[in-house]
């Protein structure tokens, strides 16, 4: 497990020294964080490096996950889509399941420290147990609620007006709030198995293990099987853009505990994709090492995704120094500069034209994928996100 020492090689030795300096002020506090998954998704791949470091800075962070069964996740998903914006029923009973197990959670839950940071709309309804304990409760929302389904979102504010503050990750998600609201991007993590430098012999042994020829460009999107990513619109755009560049297309990605369309996608995709040799759908069991792999071994990364919370995959092939093409929505637009770090596409056409201009011009995308992994250096390291929590400890101390 890296320590703070090593990221001082990656980030610079300012950015740990300013980490040590302002932990010290929190000596003795502790975080609890909450969420719905310990595997898959941004916020568990966050956690999962977040807390070993801040538990090594001094301040004690721990990490609990809810449970819920198929019906309370087959609600939460459905509140997802509708928080983007998009068309949902939202039933009646869907707020009674949602209610009943936060009962469920609430009889098993413990507040634990001084800083209570509940992640996503899952938990939500743990702030219920506010009035046993003095401590900071936050509210940490990861998704794009910008244009939100009204009845969600009027259900779910009766719960966040009763947190001590808010957190989104741009300006253009937050909403008009009777609590504090801040905002604090996302980060990628460059030593994890997901980012860090990879040897010519490792990215090779994953392409021979999913037979993948390195005969041609490829392009691929590292995502979740949502539709909200859409894989479909993807493969469309593939085929576009083949009739005038023979490469590969990659569709590579796998599922979350919390997210049960998944599996309905992924037939979506295969179904769309069959009968092309040179298009390779892989599920994969959350292995970074083989994505970061994939990622390596590309010469464009996609991610078409139609709605957006912030979208790591993008930083973290911009780390890579890869041109990215994606969806000019959500948090996407604030990682890709335009026509510098990549492009913004807003239709199945213009995807398709810009991997073609990438394609037919090697040393654009080759700029921009170097202007990329200085922008991501300089914005969406892990470093930075630590002091923006410990800032934000410190702010509501």
């Amino acid at each position: 497990m890296p320590t703070l020492e090593d990221y001082a090689k990656v980030a610079g030795t300012a950015a740990v020294d300013e980490l040590k300096l302002i932990s010290d002020y929190l000596k003795g506090a502790s975080i609890q964080n909450i969420n719905s998954t310990a595997v898959g998704g941004g916020v568990a791949e966050i956690l999962n490096r977040m807390v070993p470091l801040l538990n090594e800075l001094g301040v004690e962070t721990i990490w609990d996950v809810i449970r819920g069964n198929e019906e309370f996740f087959n609600v939460t998903k459905a509140f997802h889509n509708a928080l983007h914006g998009s068309e949902e029923e939202i039933t009646d009973r869907m707020l009674e399941v949602f209610m009943e197990t936060t009962a469920d959670n609430l009889a098993n839950f413990e507040p634990k420290s001084p800083f209570i940071v509940i992640h996503d709309p899952q938990p939500i309804g743990l702030i219920s147990k506010r009035n046993i304990t003095s401590a900071k409760w936050i509210w940490r929302c990861h998704v794009d609620v910008s244009t939100p389904h009204k009845k969600v979102w009027s259900f779910l504010s009766e719960f966040i007006e009763k947190y001590d503050a808010s957190i989104f990750s741009m300006p253009s998600f937050a909403k008009k709030l009777p609590v504090p609201q801040f905002i604090i991007p996302p980060s990628i993590d460059p030593l994890s198995d997901k980012n860090r430098k990879l040897t010519s012999e490792e990215i090779q042994s994953v392409l021979d293990k999913y037979e993948i020829p390195k005969d041609k460009p490829i392009v691929t999107q590292i995502s979740r099987f949502d539709r909200l990513k859409d894989p479909v619109g993807v493969i469309k755009a593939y085929k576009l853009a083949k009739k005038h560049n023979d490469f590969r297309l990659i569709l590579a990605g796998g599922g979350a505990s919390d997210d049960p369309e998944g599996a309905v996608v992924l037939a979506e995709v295969q179904e769309c994709a069959q009968g092309d040799p040179d298009i390779h759908i892989l599920f994969l069991p959350h292995d970074n090492l083989v994505i970061n792999a994939l990622q390596r071994a590309s010469t464009i990364i996609i991610q078409k995704s139609i709605k957006e919370g912030f979208g790591l995959t993008i930083s973290e092939a911009l780390w890579k120094n890869k041109p990215v093409v994606a969806g000019a929505v959500g948090g996407i637009k604030s990682q890709i500069i335009n026509g510098v770090t990549g492009y913004l596409t807003n239709s199945i056409e213009g995807t398709a034209y810009s991997i073609e201009k990438l394609l037919n011009n090697p040393q654009l995308a080759k700029k921009m994928g170097e202007n990329g992994h200085e922008f991501v250096k300089n914005n969406f390291l892990l470093t930075r996100h630590l002091k923006d929590y410990l800032l934000l400890a410190l702010t509501l101390h």
